[in-house]
Parts: C-alpha cells; structure tokens; sequence
C-alpha cells in the first residue's frame, strides 16, 4: 500500500496535467459505493474515508485514490440517521456529522468521535458528542462542519442567509452557540461540506458549482478576512471536501444516471474567483 507522502505526489502530478482550475478526476467510486456524502483523508489507509448518509449502513469506508474500497469499518453503536459530513483532529481520530435534517424537525444532532486506534479494527464503538439548538433558533438542516481550536464549526444549508454554530469538542450533551449569520451574494449558494487547511490559515466551503475560500480571517470570524468564490466548469451534487495540501482540495460527487460519482482535485490557488 502506498504511503501517505506517496498518495499527494502522485495525486498532485496527475493534477498538474489539467488546465488551471478545472476539476481534476482521479478516481471512480461508482463501483464501489452508491454515493459518497463526504471525504476525508485517512492517516490509517492512506487513502480517503467516506460515508453515506440517511438510509445507509452506519459505516466508515476507506477508498483508494481511483475509488476502490480498501477497508470497511461499521460503527456498532451509532445509528445513520442522517450522516453528512467528516472531519479529524490532529491525532487522527475522525468525526462523523449526524446533522441532516431535511425537514427541518430534527431536535438533537449527533457527532460521533471515532478513535483512531480503532480505525483499523473489523468494527468499532464510536463516543457521542450531541448538541441541540437553543429555543430562540429554528431547526436547521447542517451538511457542513469543521474542526477548529477545540470547537466544531457547523454551517447551516439555506439559499440564502445561513448560521454557523459553535459546539465543543467534548463527549457529553451541549447547547450550541451561534457564532454568525451570514449571506453570500449571487444564488444557489447551499453549503453541502467544509474543510480548513491543516495549517488553519484557510477554510473552504463546498457547493455543487462553486467553492468559497476563506483566508486572512480572525479568529472564528471566518468572513472577516478574504473571502473568494471559485468556480468549477461543471455543476454536480458535489457533497464531500477535504484538503490534500493547504493549496489543493479533494472533492467527491454523487452519482446522478451516468454523471458524477468521482474523485476530484482541485488547486485552489489556480482557479479563477468571480
């Protein structure tokens, strides 16, 4: 199996071989999973976790950088009422956002922590991190989060004014805290995944035809600094998006009839804002 530092080389070539902020395919995943709700890189696999979501088995799965299933992991005490979207800490352990809520009458939201000693087991137990919101705010659908500082980020998907919420890093039950409102211009502006670079200097917003990158920002005030909206040269239901490098993202769609269904990369200090 090929190493960690060997996986962003490779990628990274590949990449350079496509013309400047076009998404970059690596990999199919259509024979392996019938959608991917999210990605993350794996220092167990070296390789990438995903997940799907509402109605799927309550599972991580490790994919290969062409798409290929390298281990499968079900997580014995967690129930996939609505997986969204995934993100790590600096030891490896990785966090499953249970926050869909298309109906928007969902009460208690759910992170599961999964050790990374364990994600090379056949299963494993996952710890609980619930939050709820408090009564002055309506039930949100979330399909995006972050890990910062010690806190989860956790951004609303709406046309047009979103929330973010603060939650922290801490098995036990929790009141999340509104950190923002905000509103991006133009339209079709749903968050479907967040990532921030392992640097912490930049964080990106996923979209099924654009990305947003912040940077310069400060503190948690993620919009206080500059904020780019990049496009891509198609629109899919791009649902997944995790940094390889802190300039070049990786990006996973679902399956729509014969589109979508990838593994992409895309350089960000490449791609044109508008």
């Amino acid at each position: 199996m090929i190493n960690h530092k060997s996986l962003i080389f490779i990628l990274l070539i590949i990449s350079a071989c496509k013309p400047p902020g076009n998404l970059a395919i690596e990999g199919s995943i259509n024979d392996s999973i019938t959608e991917a709700s999210a990605i993350e890189i794996s220092r167990t696999y070296d390789a990438f976790w995903t997940i799907e979501d509402a109605g799927n088995d309550s599972e991580l799965i490790a994919l290969n950088r062409r798409g290929k299933i390298l281990h499968s992991l079900p997580i014995t005490n967690a129930k996939n009422i609505d997986w969204e979207d995934l993100t790590s800490d600096k030891k490896g352990n990785i966090y499953i956002g249970d926050f869909g809520n298309n109906n928007k009458k969902r009460k208690q939201f759910t992170i599961y922590k999964v050790k990374n000693e364990d994600l090379n087991e056949t299963t494993a137990k996952a710890e609980r991190i619930d939050f709820t919101l408090s009564k002055k705010q309506h039930s949100k659908d979330f399909e995006a989060f972050i890990l910062y500082e010690g806190f989860f980020y956790i951004f609303s998907k709406e046309h047009k004014n979103f929330i973010v919420v603060k939650v922290p890093n801490k098995i036990g039950n929790h009141e999340a805290v509104l950190i923002k409102k905000h509103e991006f211009n133009g339209k079709h502006n749903k968050i479907t995944s967040a990532a921030m670079s392992k640097d912490g200097k930049t964080l990106v917003l996923l979209n099924h035809e654009k990305l947003w990158k912040m940077t310069n920002f400060k503190s948690d005030d993620f919009f206080s600094g500059t904020v780019k909206k990049l496009p891509f040269k198609h629109n899919s239901q791009k649902e997944g998006v995790c940094f390889l490098t802190d300039s070049t993202v990786v990006i996973t769609d679902e399956r729509n009839g014969s589109e979508g269904g990838n593994i992409y990369t895309f350089a960000l200090d490449l791609a044109s804002d508008f």
